[in-house]
């Protein structure tokens, strides 16, 4: 942990503090959303429609202004939308904990996934504008922070939600409004992006749209890169179901689901910029994500040989079956995230060119987003299936075909020089 902090202070003040801002936001964030699905059904009675409705429009809201904010933060600077989503997300979860009314309940969730899109383009924008040439390990070490929000943020959320929900409401909105005064008073206005300033301001917003839609190799890397969100994603949906689908939905169930998230994020806290140094000297970056996505696929190669394994009545085999292969593959998909997370950051702005930095990773998490949503209703079509036709390979199979194909996607981008970064555009003479 002492070399994590000495890297850390190596960066300029900015840097630093977007990384802790980064694990104070997850924090707050994980110590609500978890529990919230129950408080509305429970607490609030909710049918479960409704439930799914409250969560849809919150993950909707988010995805789809995604590149509105990117695009905000471009054209407005990178702090505003930072502490305008904070702000946002203050006032969304604090109504959260004191409303039971539908409509209210929905502008709540909606506000808070809106808060989202405003700050996570700007907060990626900023923090590889002031990196510089560090993006790589700055990235990495985002990834930690990043990390160790979502690990902390269930365990400090069971303990307020064990008084009321309410109070975890209260409290995160707390933390959100801490950390909007915090970057007003400490942030350091970014400038423009640097493309804006060359003329950018005079080009509409559907103009600049087009733009980065023409840009076919950033379309292709965001199109590859979902299979890996998608991969990632399994720790909270099939991995976790597996364990139960085995070992129940008792103790022993609710244990080995806690240790499966225990393990990704400890991994990543522990292991990440290590495992970012050993790939950088070593690879290239598209060399580097061809492997990291190769490992997410292989990650549910465990799964898929436990699955010829009888399955033993009880005791200790069962026990065993039904943890290790599901947190085996929680570690595999770890470290493949961080082998391909901080080049994958990279890469977006070295396909941008360095302009509408923001932009171009608003895009880049709506394509991943609605990605995620289809693979995630994939995926359960494939669990269902499983079950009705006794076959409990069949997921396991197609998630890792998945992620081999998204590896050789990347290799084929890699090996045809479209990871690079564009030709700048030439200047105009001046006399």
């Amino acid at each position: 942990m002492k070399g994590l902090y000495t890297q850390v202070r190596s960066y300029e003040g900015s840097v630093q503090l977007l990384m802790v801002n980064q694990f104070t936001i997850n924090l707050g964030f994980y110590m609500l959303m978890p529990y919230l699905a129950a408080h509305l059904s429970g607490t609030l009675g909710l049918a479960g429609w409704i439930v799914g409705l409250v969560l849809g429009v919150r993950n909707f809201s988010q995805q789809g202004m995604f590149l509105v904010g990117g695009t905000l933060a471009d054209r407005l600077g990178y702090k505003p939308l930072i502490v305008a989503g904070c702000v946002l997300r203050t006032v969304g979860f604090a109504t959260l904990g004191l409303v039971d009314s539908l409509p209210a309940l929905l502008a709540a969730s909606a506000a808070t996934g809106l808060a989202g899109a405003l700050f996570n383009p700007a907060v990626r924008a900023y923090l590889a504008a002031d990196a510089g040439e560090r993006r790589v390990e700055a990235f990495a070490l985002f990834n930690v922070f990043y990390q160790a929000g979502i690990l902390f943020g269930p365990l400090v959320g069971m303990v307020l939600t064990g008084v009321d929900f309410r109070v975890t409401c209260l409290v995160a909105a707390g933390i959100f409004a801490l950390l909007s005064v915090v970057q007003i008073r400490a942030l350091p206005a970014r400038r423009k992006d640097a493309g804006q300033e060359r003329g950018g301001d005079r080009a509409s917003v559907l103009a600049q749209w087009r733009g980065i839609l023409a840009n076919r190799p950033f379309l292709l890397f965001s199109a590859a890169m979902i299979g890996s969100y998608v991969l990632t994603f399994q720790v909270y949906l099939s991995l976790p179901l597996e364990v139960r689908r085995l070992g129940g939905d008792g103790e022993f169930g609710t244990a080995a689901v806690a240790v499966l998230f225990a393990v990704s994020g400890l991994s990543t806290i522990l292991g990440q910029t290590r495992v970012t140094a050993w790939c950088k000297a070593r690879y290239e970056p598209g060399e580097a994500l061809v492997r990291g996505l190769a490992l997410m696929g292989l990650a549910f190669v465990p799964l898929l040989l436990a699955a010829a394994v009888p399955v033993p009545g009880t005791g200790v085999g069962l026990w065993l079956l039904a943890a290790v292969p599901p947190t085996l593959a929680a570690l595999l998909l770890a470290i493949g995230t961080m082998i391909a997370y901080p080049f994958e950051m990279d890469t977006i702005v070295r396909l941008s060119g360095d302009r509408l930095v923001a932009t171009h990773y608003g895009l880049y998490n709506t394509i991943c987003g609605i990605g995620i949503t289809l693979g995630n209703l994939l995926t359960g079509a494939a669990l269902d299936a499983a079950r009705a036709a006794g076959t409990p390979a069949l997921p396991w199979i197609s998630l890792t075909v998945l992620g081999l194909a998204c590896a050789a996607a990347l290799y084929g981008l890699h090996s045809t020089g479209r990871l690079k970064a564009p030709a700048p555009e030439p200047q105009p003479a001046t006399v």
